[in-house]
């Protein structure tokens, strides 16, 4: 009786010992793959950071009415959007925190890539990316200080602010170098910034997955958390076009706010939560991040088909028909108009009163 109970007192301390080294092992690899993680995405941001222009920065500061709307789009309706998402899905805790952080992230380089593609304002969208990346830092743990009350103060759970603050700060450094590099050396920076996007995403992405596969119950999520993800970067879009519409900013801008809005910075989302939260959180929270990466880059592929698509349709349209060459002073009238890439939507303005010609005067 004593022997067969000695060995089960063997045996379970045998058992703890396991336990206790798999612990042990998974925390020191939770570990590796933050300082990883961390490495490579300070990379990324400072070859993002070579992107930014201060003469361009200047020039939307001194006429900021596209910027302010982006900005208005980026952290108040996205923020917003998340928090109404999260209430109406009934989702945990864990989650409707993920929906927020990637509310409050700033635009990436999939909405620059887009933006060219659909014939967008390109100052403005490598501006809005910029300002949205440093602005990121205050807003990000304001919007949740705001919107997480619901939970935090009935104690469903624990905020880590300061280590959400220290991600951020560490972030914003990087990318306020790169800028550097680029106002010294333009040309450097543009070898860095084509090399140092690709691959610095590729590894981001990859040690990301890796990371995420040491939580295997993360990927059995809920339907709602899907279901949010899908339509979430599609009312971005849809939201941050109203708006422009309504502000009276040109057609090319107001695709282009649309694509900020809508294309949300998820390297950045999946760094922030894997550096802030514990294991066991991070268990409900990693799906969301890539389900919403993965929805708005086939969001944003669709909006490239389909503009190209009715650009080739106007192309052929005007094809058909032969136009007659025009006269010196069609010509002259003609280079007088602003061009449609320029044009300002003054759909909602009235119409401004036609002036007499000459000839009616005589």
């Amino acid at each position: 009786m004593s022997h067969s109970s000695g060995a089960q007192v063997e045996y379970v301390a045998q058992g703890d010992v396991l336990n206790t080294t798999s612990e042990s092992f998974g925390i020191t690899i939770h570990r590796a793959a933050n300082v990883a993680l961390s490495f490579f995405m300070a990379l990324l941001l400072f070859a993002l950071g070579c992107s930014i222009d201060v003469s361009r920065v200047k020039a939307h500061v001194w006429r900021p009415w596209g910027i302010l709307v982006g900005l208005l789009c980026q952290f108040g309706v996205m923020p917003l959007a998340a928090f109404l998402l999260a209430l109406a899905s009934a989702v945990k805790p864990v989650q409707a925190v993920a929906f927020l952080i990637m509310g409050c992230s700033p635009g990436g380089t999939l909405s620059n890539i887009v933006t060219f593609w659909i014939d967008g304002d390109m100052d403005l969208s490598i501006t809005m990316t910029s300002v949205s990346t440093v602005l990121a830092l205050g807003m990000m743990p304001l919007c949740l200080l705001v919107y997480t009350r619901r939970w935090v103060d009935t104690g469903m759970i624990r905020m880590p602010y300061s280590k959400i603050g220290i991600t951020l700060v560490c972030m914003v450094v990087p990318v306020g170098l790169g800028a550097c590099v680029n106002y010294k050396w333009p040309k450097v920076a543009k070898v860095i910034l084509k090399v140092g996007t690709t691959v610095c995403s590729v590894l981001v992405l990859t040690v990301a997955i890796l990371s995420s596969l040491l939580y295997p119950g993360s990927w059995n999520t809920d339907p709602a958390v899907v279901v949010v993800a899908v339509i979430f970067p599609l009312i971005g879009c849809t939201v941050g076009f109203i708006c422009s519409v309504l502000l009276s900013q040109s057609w090319q801008r107001c695709r282009t706010i649309a694509v900020e809005t809508g294309a949300q910075n998820f390297p950045i989302c999946v760094s922030v939560l894997q550096l802030s939260f514990s294991p066991g959180e991070l268990v409900h929270m990693l799906a969301f991040p890539f389900m919403y990466g993965a929805c708005q880059i086939a969001l944003g592929l669709l909006l490239i088909t389909a503009f190209q698509t009715y650009k080739r349709i106007v192309a052929l349209r005007s094809a058909k028909f032969d136009l007659p060459e025009p006269t010196p002073d069609s010509a002259t009238s003609s280079s007088s108009v602003p061009s449609a890439k320029g044009e300002v939507n003054t759909g909602f303005q009235p119409d401004e009163a036609q002036q007499p010609s000459s000839s009616s005067e005589v």
